[in-house]
């Protein structure tokens, strides 16, 4: 098995006196236990649970010292199961991976290997950081929507935060796959940021966020996939031609869901939870065999940062005050 040594480097956060701080750590090789693998990471990426777990957030971690990092990606050097040998390329996001076992933000990983997804043939470990646990999310809740039934010939499908990593790569896999799609941002965005996702139009939260209290409303998209909850996923909901799909994957906005039967049962709307972090095996491998292959999309590098484990803290405060744009991966 190749180490670089008795230790390895990881960005370590700990809590003192109720305060919390990250720095960089030397941390011990463990012996692996059954079932497990011990992978060399090569590429993770900044998701804002890994912001909030680097500020005590109960809600993502609950117990510190503790390595966030809910996304990985790198080559397996030793393994205790069957299913990977070492010097596979391999993928791990979502578990506890980062939230309560040690994550991302480290030149090693050991996990279970039923958390483990093997590296599609045409994807590697700094395209696979690209889309990260956000971009599997994505590509998560347009395959529900297709195999719910959504086509393009039903019109477009709204996507809200459509410039996150969720909203902006949803945007782009449905645009490659022929349909017609509407940002909805909080404001509207310049249109050269509309055109980098791909978007065919956009509305701003007069829309797409409806305060009329209204039961229904017009139709205006036959599909969405929302990402922020609350009252935007209700005008989603309330605004769904007959027969559509709206996802579902976020509460920044809210938690609750307020709103009568009707757009259910006098249109037929079918509401599709998504959720990535305990998702199937299977399907998430199906997934991400589609966004290496007939999904793929060409990132715009100009909404990808590349920086390193020295300077995770940076980013992480930039995230947390909101001035983070684009995806943040970090090279091992």
């Amino acid at each position: 098995m190749e180490k670089t040594g008795t230790t390895f480097q990881a960005f370590r956060v700990e809590e003192a006196e109720g305060k919390y701080s990250g720095s960089i750590q030397a941390m011990p090789f463990e012996e692996l236990n059954d079932n497990e693998v011990l992978i060399k990471v090569e590429y993770s990426s900044l998701n804002y649970k890994d912001a909030l777990s680097s500020i005590g957030n109960k809600g993502v971690t609950r117990n510190y010292p503790h390595t966030p990092g809910i996304d990985a990606a790198g080559v397996v050097k030793a393994s205790n199961s069957d299913k990977f040998k070492e010097g596979d390329a391999v993928i791990v996001t979502s578990y506890e991976l980062g939230m309560n076992h040690p994550g991302g933000f480290a030149e090693y990983i050991q996990v279970p290997a039923d958390w483990v997804v093997a590296m599609p043939a045409k994807m590697d470990a700094r395209n696979a950081m690209q889309y990260g646990t956000a971009g599997f999310t994505a590509a998560l809740s347009v395959y529900r929507l297709i195999n719910n039934g959504q086509k393009p010939a039903m019109g477009p499908v709204a996507v809200t935060g459509a410039l996150g990593g969720v909203g902006s790569v949803a945007c782009q896999i449905l645009h490659k796959l022929g349909f017609e799609v509407i940002a909805a941002n909080y404001e509207l965005a310049p249109e050269t940021e509309i055109q980098k996702i791909k978007a065919t139009s956009q509305i701003d939260r007069n829309i797409s966020d409806d305060q009329s209290g209204r039961p229904m409303l017009k139709t205006q998209w036959a599909g969405a996939i929302d990402v922020v909850g609350g009252n935007t996923l209700t005008t989603m909901l309330k605004g769904c031609k007959p027969l559509g799909n709206v996802t579902t994957c976020g509460n920044i906005g809210s938690g609750e869901l307020s709103m009568t039967v009707y757009p259910f049962i006098l249109r037929g709307v079918s509401l599709l939870g998504i959720d990535s972090q305990n998702c199937p095996m299977e399907m998430r491998q199906e997934v991400w065999n589609l966004l290496a292959n007939d999904w793929a999309i060409d990132f715009n590098e100009d909404l990808i940062k590349e920086t390193c484990l020295e300077s995770i803290q940076k980013h992480i405060d930039l995230m947390l005050e909101k001035k983070s744009k684009g995806r943040i991966i970090i090279k091992m």
